[in-house]
């Protein structure tokens, strides 16, 4: 009973869960392992969560804890090149910017790049997001305005370059 309970929920949060994870990384290898870290830690824990009143503010905790923890290994610091997703996204018009904002999004800072997926991905509030990353709002409005910043500078030029080609 437990485990069709976890199934069914697992099954309905995959694809955001998923999304949410490339998001945070930037690569759908990276997002697929910690979709299941994610999941296999939750199911051991399943009896408990699944009491919680908001159990998708819990997995998205996890999921972040796991892309932070990722990012220690020494493996982790090799820098990849810049290289288009593997899927694209077909709610997005143009695929032009839309590659451009996910390699902006990868310039990002780690914990700018996470406020950014928590607030306008997930549609977190502020106070939400600030629970998630476990810091005040404060921060969370400061990294987001910073981000949205850096986002703002560096997109222009570079929607301007891939428009001419």
């Amino acid at each position: 009973m437990e485990s069709d309970a976890f199934q069914d929920y697992a099954r309905s949060r995959l694809d955001r869960l998923r999304r949410t994870a490339y998001l945070l990384c930037g690569n759908w290898h990276t997002a697929d392992d910690l979709t299941s870290i994610v999941l296999s830690k939750l199911y051991r824990k399943w009896r408990r969560i699944s009491t919680l009143d908001e159990p998708d503010a819990y997995v998205r905790k996890m999921l972040l804890r796991a892309w932070l923890d990722e990012l220690r290994r020494p493996w982790r610091r090799e820098r990849a090149t810049a290289t288009p997703p593997d899927r694209p996204d077909e709610s997005a018009a143009d695929p032009t910017e839309r590659m451009a904002l996910l390699s902006l999004l990868n310039e990002l800072p780690p914990r700018r790049r996470a406020v950014i997926v928590l607030r306008y991905f997930n549609d977190l509030s502020v106070e939400d997001t600030a629970e998630a990353l476990g810091c005040s709002t404060g921060t969370v409005k400061s990294q987001t305005a910073r981000a949205l910043d850096s986002l703002r500078e560096r997109l222009s030029p570079r929607l301007a370059a891939a428009r001419k080609c």
